[in-house]
């Protein structure tokens, strides 16, 4: 599938959100970051697949259908038919480039960066410190380097914006050889999100982010804080992998890793199965049966102990990071709630801060207790620190990180008819990895 000509520029983005079972996709103008479509397909590989796909020009509806779908391959001509149906098809000429979010850039990606061959086998040569996330990244960027091979393609990694912490920040205390042969370091996910709510929050300020120190606090399923000084991460919770630093939805967060000594003597638990268990039947989940924050606190209000508790370890955390963040900081300017949680949970945010009056931080409990869908202060005027809540758009940084990358005045050769060879290789990555899932 390649474009016709078009004389005018093109100004659209696609973006491609690949997990090992799901794609989810959004299509954005970038001249005024407008969403054109939306959607998700589920279940990929599976006799129950599904695609849910909403066309947002002219308020066209929702549209679902169910069936089975192979592979990512599968999927993506899927998403093509259905953008196709409302004029926007893969094929179109006003699409720019693909931005894709990759988790696991190591330390090389500290930049956005248009996928060749040298970068595909980097981001794979990642896989195992990544093992969730990168195989699948790697897959959606493969299909659609085949459907589209004169297209850019942009891989922008979760791991960029903390590229930019201190070597004191960013390392463990193990010995260094050993570190460095293995590549064990704190890395730091959710970038995307850190680096465009910390933009927006400056911008909420009326200041440029160089002006300002802001601690950010990704608040979903998984969750993470950052330290945020002059627009640049100099710390952030999330390590290695996404398992370390705050409690999350299934995951533990901090621990002390001779936790792991003990399961493996005591209890007898493989690898294997610690991994599951800090990972997938830990934090809120672990401490209470439940990870939904909403449930979580109806819970509480009917007296139920072990969500009470769960609540209090999940804020205690939370709490520590804010103060260990100011002491990094030095002077902080504001500290911002995303996510889902942290956009909607006014009793965590009131929480969190509640008892850090000293540091000037303080929660309005009329203006913590509005619902909206903008970037607002829930801080009282007189606070020495903003204290915001800013709905973070990942899908629109990663658009125009790639489209300035693409289109900008200081960007790289596109991927195209000057790559020969190139729809070659993805042809062969793709067979090989057909041949793999059928072992």
């Amino acid at each position: 599938m390649t474009a016709p000509t078009s004389t005018s520029a093109p100004t659209r983005v696609l973006v491609l959100n690949s997990g090992s079972s799901s794609l989810k996709y959004q299509l954005i103008d970038m001249r005024d970051g407008s969403r054109l479509a939306q959607g998700i397909v589920e279940r990929i590989g599976e006799e129950t697949s599904r695609i849910a796909h909403t066309p947002l020009r002219e308020g066209g509806g929702r549209r679902e259908k169910d069936g089975p779908i192979s592979d990512h391959s599968a999927a993506l001509k899927a998403v093509a038919g259905e953008l196709a149906a409302d004029g926007l098809g893969l094929d179109s000429p006003e699409l720019a480039a693909i931005g894709h979010r990759v988790v696991h850039g190591g330390l090389r990606f500290t930049e956005p960066t248009v996928i060749d061959g040298e970068v595909l086998a980097e981001i794979e040569r990642l896989v195992p410190v990544a093992p969730l996330h990168n195989p699948a990244n790697l897959i959606g960027i493969r299909t659609a380097m085949v459907l589209r091979p004169d297209l850019p393609q942009v891989a922008v990694f979760d791991t960029a914006f903390h590229t930019t912490m201190p070597e004191s920040a960013a390392r463990y205390a193990i010995d260094v050889e050993t570190a460095d042969a293995h590549r064990i370091r704190r890395y730091g996910f959710h970038g995307t999100s850190h680096a465009y709510v910390s933009r927006e929050t400056a911008r909420l300020l009326g200041k440029e982010p160089e002006e300002v120190n802001v601690i950010v606090l990704h608040l979903g399923n998984g969750a993470s804080a950052s330290a945020v000084r002059g627009g640049r991460c100099v710390d952030t919770s999330m390590g290695l992998t996404p398992l370390e630093g705050l409690v999350m939805g299934t995951r533990s967060g901090d621990i002390d890793p001779a936790v792991t000594f003990h399961l493996r003597r005591v209890a007898g638990m493989s690898a294997d199965e610690i991994d599951v268990l800090l990972n997938k039947r830990s934090g809120l989940v672990g401490l209470c049966g439940d990870n939904d924050m909403r449930e979580i606190r109806r819970r509480i209000d009917e007296g139920d102990e072990r969500a009470a508790l769960a609540f209090d370890v999940y804020v205690h955390r939370l709490k520590k990071y804010i103060g260990a963040y100011y002491a990094v900081l030095g002077r902080v300017d504001a500290v911002a709630f995303t996510a889902g949680v942290g956009e909607n949970a006014a009793p965590v945010r009131q929480a969190a801060i509640a008892g850090l009056e000293e540091l000037g931080l303080a929660v309005d409990a009329e203006l913590n207790a509005v619902r909206s869908d903008g970037a607002r202060f829930i801080s009282p005027e007189y606070a020495r620190v903003a204290v915001a809540v800013v709905p973070t758009d990942e899908e629109l940084e990663i658009a125009r990180q790639s489209y300035a990358l693409v289109r900008g005045p200081v960007g790289r050769e596109p991927l195209g008819e000057e790559s020969p060879g190139q729809e070659s290789l993805v042809r062969d990555l793709l067979e090989r990895d057909a041949e793999a899932s059928n072992e």
